[in-house]
């Protein structure tokens, strides 16, 4: 049960009773766990960082920078606001005002986090962009956000941006942080607009008041890539944050003491909204690593920060899986109280490790780009059924829906669509609207963004079923679905099933066309270290999917392959897997992870 706060959004996060929980949310109470300004409105800035030291916790540490260069930082919640005021006094001297996007690209390095939070306060717009990508998807989403600030480091604008300056009429100012920024100045700056931002930074004060904000208001630009054509950028407005905040409790169980670590990128939806803005509602501290994924290292970063929630990737942890138990041995994880993940579902067996290796069940989340936050989750405290998504987050309401053979959703008279309501039922997860972190729009696509929506219901495009007591199963994406002589299988469920077995490190599954049956099921699998692909081990895998599937289910060839083709955030690219094995075209790769 969630009761109003203190003044602070202290709120009693256990779920411990879900259907009261459910039964009494309102996202208006929500809203009151927040202050608001004190000129009216409500900005996310605020609600993260000044509301606490306005209410005596200034003190309290909001960031522990962990460097690769082995220099860590600590930033209290003074301290973030006074430097998220100075930038937004730097935009105000550079006319960048409310409504005009800024991007960030860079690392995770600390002055990232001063520019967005800095950009919000100021009501421009902010759009994060992953730093591993390449000069045409930068190109893109700048084009079309019509972009004017820049934020990155010397290192990625001349490997990445320098070349594109034509082509972003747009782009006026490029503000350099991170090593080596503070040394282009005069003749030795590298293009029009561009300044280190500690050049700026030395004729601001940290006073900056934060205007009136409207609610719906932009402040934030996600974008999305689909199979073809161009990127989707999903606009959130300040509002979002209400749904940040009462997520933060209610799924990840955020305290105000909690030291908590998201291993999301920034340059991600999940990095910004989970790994940023709704931690620092809650006033915890939040841990932020620089460098990329080590088994044996994340293990000493959980023990000697003390972490007490982390919140990561299933990719993540079947690697952790992969790794086995030498990189935790003598690890003191004591601290940790919650495990969760996101990103794409999390399979039984990653569920069955946590409790074996780490004595920590690792619970489910699922939301999307488009949805701002978490919808559909597994309780801290609650039962967990491995393989589930959970259940809807109180003020969710949550329908499985269907499609005719044309692709049409089914609609009711109201010109709704027809909920399914018999258990296990296979249909397409909807959400009915409003609730505050929904998107507003996608940005210049009006057409793409009415096709996301059924009357007062947004269609995800993720095909579940739901079970008799109503708990969500994700079955797959809708193009993802293999159509077999008459089953529908979800490739999740075989990917799941594979990954049972002590040699599959990873798996992707995909349906090839099959002249008898429609199509058939086929895997690509990673092997762990010790096992080498062999005729034999084919055979195996072969009968070990029968065995544990059925002959209808599992799959019919399997392909070794030890780089599956995934997304900058871990996402294995089926529709990848799929176009190349038969001679598609591959579509947008702008979010294609490169192997190092």
């Amino acid at each position: 049960m969630v009761a109003e706060g203190t003044g602070t959004g202290q709120v009693s996060s256990v779920m411990g009773d879900y259907a009261l929980a459910c039964a009494q949310f309102s996202w208006s109470t929500a809203g009151d766990w927040l202050d608001g300004l004190p000129q009216g409105g409500r900005n996310i800035a605020y609600e993260a960082v000044d509301r606490h030291v306005i209410h005596g916790r200034g003190d309290h540490v909001a960031f522990r920078f962990v460097a690769s260069d082995g220099l860590d930082v600590a930033w209290t919640y003074a301290e973030l606001a006074e430097r998220t005021s100075r930038f937004a006094e730097v935009l105000r001297e550079l006319g960048v005002g409310p409504g005009d996007l800024v991007c960030g690209l860079s690392g995770r390095i600390p002055d990232l986090y001063v520019a967005l939070l800095g950009t919000l306060k100021a009501r421009s717009v902010f759009s994060p962009l992953f730093s591993a990508f390449g000069p045409e998807p930068i190109r893109q989403r700048m084009g079309i956000g019509h972009a004017r600030v820049l934020v990155t480091t010397p290192a990625l604008y001349r490997k990445k941006v320098h070349g594109l300056r034509a082509e972003l009429p747009d782009l006026e100012h490029v503000l350099l942080i991170g090593p080596g920024s503070a040394e282009l100045v005069g003749a030795e700056r590298i293009g029009p607009g561009v300044v280190p931002l500690a050049e700026l930074w030395a004729t601001t004060t940290g006073a900056f008041e934060i205007e009136p904000t409207d609610p719906e208001e932009p402040a934030l630009i996600h974008f999305t890539s689909g199979t073809t054509g161009t990127p989707k950028g999903a606009v959130h407005v300040h509002d979002a944050v209400v749904a940040h905040h009462a997520t933060a409790r209610y799924v990840l169980d955020l305290r105000d003491d909690d030291i908590f670590w998201c291993t999301a990128d920034p340059g991600w939806v999940t990095g910004t909204s989970y790994g940023v803005i709704a931690p620092l509602t809650c006033g915890v501290t939040c841990v932020v690593d620089e460098l990329e994924f080590d088994a044996r290292r994340w293990y000493r970063l959980l023990e000697q920060e003390h972490v007490t929630v982390w919140y990561t990737a299933p990719t993540a942890l079947r690697m952790l899986m992969r790794a086995g138990s030498a990189p935790h041995e003598g690890c003191d994880l004591s601290a940790l109280r919650h495990v969760a993940s996101v990103g794409e579902p999390l399979n039984p067996e990653v569920v069955h490790w946590g409790l074996q290796e780490i004595d920590r069940p690792i619970r489910d989340t699922w939301w999307q780009t488009e949805t701002g936050a978490i919808m559909v989750a597994n309780y801290h405290g609650t039962e967990v059924r491995p393989g589930s998504m959970g259940r809807p987050v109180p003020g969710i309401e949550a329908a499985v829906v269907a499609r005719d053979p044309q692709g049409e959703v089914l609609r009711g008279p109201d010109g709704g669509p027809i909920p399914l309501d018999e258990p296990d039922a296979l249909g397409e997860l909807a959400l009915r609207r409003p609730w505050p972190s929904l998107m507003r729009s996608y940005i210049g696509a009006p057409e793409r963004y009415a096709t996301a929506f059924l009357g007062d219901w947004y269609l995800s495009g993720d095909l579940v079923r739901r079970d008799a007591d109503g708990w969500f199963w994700f079955v797959g994406r809708g193009d993802d679905v293999i159509k077999s002589a008459g089953h529908l299988i979800g490739p999740f469920e075989v990917e799941s099933a594979l990954l049972e077995h002590p040699a599959v490190a990873e798996a992707g599954v995909i349906g090839v066309p099959d002249p008898i049956v429609g199509e058939v099921v086929k895997a690509f699998v990673a092997l762990k270290p010790g096992f080498e692909p062999s005729d034999a081990l084919h055979r195996e895998l072969i009968g070990f999917g029968r065995s544990r599937l059925g002959n209808a289910v599992a799959p019919r060839d399997i392909t070794f392959q030890q780089d599956l083709p995934k997304t900058r955030s871990g996402k294995i690219m089926r529709r990848l897997l799929r176009a190349r094995e038969l001679g598609l075209p591959e579509g947008d790769l702008s979010t294609l992870e490169v192997p190092s």
